[in-house]
């Protein structure tokens, strides 16, 4: 007998003491069946005042992860534990062998100031909380470098180079990436590890040519994960709620070709709203979770037998949560 996973999704959500969250990115099946959506920082703070025990976060690991460093007495369920391309980029011997790069070109460790972006492992977020550093969000990136750079200290900024790399052009500021072409730390203001956004590499130079030549008086909205070549020629850059806000305050009639993820931009407005890429942008891990994976794993709790739980040690919830509450400082 087949499994009315809807069905059975919202009676055990009606007998549970659980809230069900779901990432922008996630397929619409699943988005659809949140009691809670948004961008990954947001849903963690969410979390943490919502009532329930028991949270069943649809995302990726990281995003699991963040639940527990800031509401450590939650019990956190991921349908899929699915890996974040971007946050594996980067571990805690990536990060010191970062830090020993600068310290080899003569910057003192004292003198380093580094900066994780919120997709990275609680693990490199706890590293950069014990240096005295913070996280930033792609909405904040902006702010919190700014407030760094008045320590006087270097940045380095992990794991997005793009995002650090387009937040620095913004800013005026020299930067560099690790590994790529000369990256002389005494020369630049924000020194960046070389990771990325595979979906948000997808969208180039060429797509926004295409678009403009193809609808001229279109707009180009993107995410700063993009290359820096397609943000320089960009009408807006913004975070996911950023670019939601911009793209539903444009006039209807406005054409508008946007650059992030699929399963975002076909919930923004129906009308004159593209996908700026030739081919389907959706990203690989977030779309792993599947209603079923969501059904059984609210069945698991039922049965008192709950999977896939995210754990993550005191030492680094510790200082993690450190990093994050710097950053929730800065107003």
């Amino acid at each position: 007998m087949s499994i009315d996973y809807r069905a059975e999704i919202n009676r055990l959500k009606e007998e549970l003491d659980v809230t069900v969250v779901a990432h922008y990115y996630q397929r619409d099946e699943v988005f659809e069946m949140a009691d809670i959506t948004g961008d990954s920082l947001e849903l963690a703070r969410r979390c943490k005042a919502d009532k329930n025990p028991w949270v069943v976060f649809a995302g990726v690991g990281f995003m699991g992860q963040s639940v527990k460093v800031i509401a450590p007495e939650k019990r956190v369920l991921m349908p899929k534990i699915a890996c974040c391309a971007m946050a594996r980029m980067i571990d805690g011997s990536y990060f010191d062998e970062s830090v020993a790069y600068m310290v080899k070109h003569g910057i003192a460790k004292e003198n380093i100031l580094p900066i994780t972006y919120i997709n990275s492992d609680a693990s490199v977020k706890a590293k950069v909380g014990e240096m005295g550093g913070m996280v930033c969000t792609s909405s904040n990136a902006y702010k919190i470098i700014e407030k760094g750079l008045e320590s006087g200290k270097k940045i380095l900024f992990v794991p997005d180079r793009c995002l650090g790399q387009n937040f620095a052009n913004s800013m005026g500021l020299k930067s560099c990436v690790i590994g790529v072409g000369e990256c002389d730390p005494n020369e630049a203001d924000v020194i960046c590890f070389n990771g990325f956004c595979s979906v948000h590499q997808l969208f180039t130079v060429e797509d926004v040519a295409f678009y403009r030549n193809k609808y001229p008086g279109i707009k180009i909205a993107v995410h700063p994960e993009c290359d820096t070549s397609v943000v320089k020629i960009a009408d807006f850059v913004g975070s996911t709620s950023q670019l939601i806000k911009y793209v539903n305050d444009l006039d209807p009639e406005q054409k508008v070709a946007v650059g992030t993820e699929y399963n975002l931009v076909h919930r923004m407005r129906e009308k004159n709203t593209y996908v700026l890429s030739s081919t389907k942008p959706e990203c690989p891990t977030m779309n792993e979770t599947t209603l079923e994976d969501l059904y059984l794993t609210l069945k698991s709790i039922e049965d008192g037998n709950p999977i896939n739980e995210i754990v993550v040690d005191p030492h680094t919830v510790k200082y993690a949560n450190l990093a994050l509450e710097r950053m929730l400082a800065i107003k």
